[in-house]
């Protein structure tokens, strides 16, 4: 019996960017850091150097650890030679997100299935990456903001565990978080890449959500739904 839905975030329950929209967010998101750095006389390096240092901090571990955001952009704008406080850094992440964040709201299926599950006596959690190993709390302050939090019984970022889905270790910290078993458990997802072996890895169902109609899956692969209006249906 399926007591619990794990959630993906961004592309699932929140729409931010499409994946062919990133690179000219990164340089939004970059040009905001730069442009913060500017402003308190900090920037030390060259625009030429910025920005080739951004080609080679833009890629994630292959074995899934995380790489985070702090020490990319320490490493990018030579952060560490200015013996700056910690504030300074996490006000460097803040402005890298604004971007990012200034895209996100909620599909308008996503609040009435989170209230929806509730009603029926379902767990619900958000199990997700962040963008370039952006800071959990800034997250949490965006599920705030975005009205997500009350229907959640737990929010796990790959920040809170160190690795990024597909590692099973995010799946497993957020089972021990929950007290659950993960034939208890459903995965909802948007991206076969991330939100497929992981789950599975742990024992996880999984369900993808194919809001675009872009998804190729097989006739054994896995339960794929339209929309979140779906879901409590397929539960």
């Amino acid at each position: 019996m399926k007591n619990t839905v794990l959630f993906d975030l961004g592309g699932t329950l929140v729409h931010y960017f499409e994946r062919h929209e990133f690179p000219d967010i990164l340089k939004q998101a970059i040009t905001e850091v730069q442009n913060y750095l500017l402003q308190k006389d900090l920037l030390r390096v060259s625009p030429d150097d910025v920005w080739r240092k951004v080609r080679e901090e833009d890629y994630e571990s292959s074995d899934h650890r995380v790489r985070p955001l702090e020490e990319r952009l320490v490493r990018i704008f030579q952060l560490d030679d200015l013996a700056q406080p910690d504030d300074l850094i996490m006000t460097t992440c803040r402005c890298f997100m604004k971007p990012i964040f200034a895209r996100g709201y909620c599909y308008e299926d996503t609040l009435p299935t989170l209230k929806g599950l509730k009603s029926r006596g379902f767990n619900a959690a958000i199990v997700s990456n962040t963008t370039w190993g952006s800071p959990a709390n800034l997250w949490r302050e965006e599920m705030e903001r975005l009205g997500l939090s009350p229907y959640m019984d737990a929010v796990v970022f790959c920040r809170d565990v160190g690795w990024r889905k597909p590692a099973k270790q995010i799946f497993e910290f957020t089972l021990k978080k929950l007290q659950a078993l993960p034939q208890q458990c459903v995965f909802v997802g948007d991206d076969p890449r991330w939100d497929l072996v992981g789950p599975r890895a742990v024992g996880i169902e999984s369900i993808l959500i194919d809001r675009r109609g872009v998804i190729r899956h097989a006739e054994e692969g896995p339960m794929c739904i339209k929309n979140l209006n779906e879901l409590l249906d397929k539960l």
